[in-house]
């Protein structure tokens, strides 16, 4: 196991446990608020959009065989005050912290390099500060109770491979990564503390009123493959999608990290010429590239 503190998802997802789910109203964030509220947890479902938000609280509730109760409050995830405001109604209604954190909560605005600076604060208000205002606000409490809990970050592949096109949320992905490392290094080393922090990683997935499109999964296929990696104990959850390999994820995320011990220019992957190099270096191992 990966993680040793007992924090496991089967001692965590327990009929009267409570979930705090972030970006709740749609996609990969409204998939994980099904299947917790289907296993019997409590659920708080937060978004900015407060009329999708509503309309699919009501369908799960509706629609749930699990118990487990809904709680939909319209929250901007950038206010600190907005999420002071949730943990309390959370404590309010069901008397306790949450077991179960998921700070899935992301816009896509941000853009280039010389995108617009009201689109990167933006960007970094909601993708990062609503991360870090997650964790401050409800993990003291849940460290507090002593019993097993998770922190769930949801990072990009783009915060690792840093392909070009929105330098922003790559930038606030690459900073989600970062903190949840340290986040977890720090609970792991706070004595009596049974939450562990873990890093979702998804690959191409429909969500919204996204047309679906050959080789891009479906929400719940990656809450599926989270929530097998998290009874493992992973940190790292890198999601594979139907067009990109998990041997394809280690072979991009090797070469990123290649360029800087290699003295590569940046994001040499995009660059001429080293695409031939890095068709060769992405060769399964064994091949002869017949």
């Amino acid at each position: 196991m990966n993680n040793p503190r007992g924090s496991s998802l089967q001692n965590v997802l327990r009929p009267g446990n409570i979930a705090v789910v972030t970006g709740a109203a749609n996609g990969i964030g409204l998939a994980m608020a099904r299947r917790f509220q289907f296993s019997g947890l409590h659920v708080c479902m937060l978004d900015s959009d407060g009329d999708r938000l509503d309309r699919t609280a009501v369908e799960l509730a509706k629609g749930s065989t699990g118990g487990g109760e809904i709680l939909s409050l319209r929250t901007d995830v950038s206010q600190l005050a907005d999420l002071e405001a949730a943990r309390d109604a959370v404590r309010e209604r069901w008397g306790g912290a949450p077991a179960l954190l998921v700070n899935n909560a992301a816009t896509r605005v941000g853009g280039g390099v010389f995108s617009p600076l009201e689109d990167w604060r933006l960007t970094f208000d909601v993708n990062l500060w609503g991360v870090v205002n997650g964790v401050h606000v409800f993990a003291p409490a849940m460290m507090e109770t002593r019993e097993p809990g998770l922190i769930i970050n949801v990072g990009s592949k783009q915060g690792i491979t840093n392909p070009p096109g929105n330098t922003a949320y790559n930038m606030t992905k690459a900073a989600v990564r970062t903190y949840t490392e340290g986040l977890e290094h720090t609970l792991r080393n706070t004595p009596d503390c049974n939450i562990s922090a873990h890093l979702l990683v998804p690959g191409w997935t429909t969500t919204g009123d996204r047309e679906h499109k050959q080789g891009a999964w479906l929400p719940y296929q990656v809450v599926d493959y989270m929530c097998e990696a998290l009874q493992r104990g992973s940190f790292y959850i890198i999601c594979p999608d139907d067009d990109v390999s998990e041997d394809m994820d280690r072979t991009r995320i090797q070469w990123a990290a290649l360029d800087i011990t290699e003295d590569r220019p940046p994001l040499s992957r995009w660059v001429s010429e080293y695409k031939p190099a890095f068709e060769e270096f992405s060769k399964p191992s064994g091949s002869d590239g017949q």
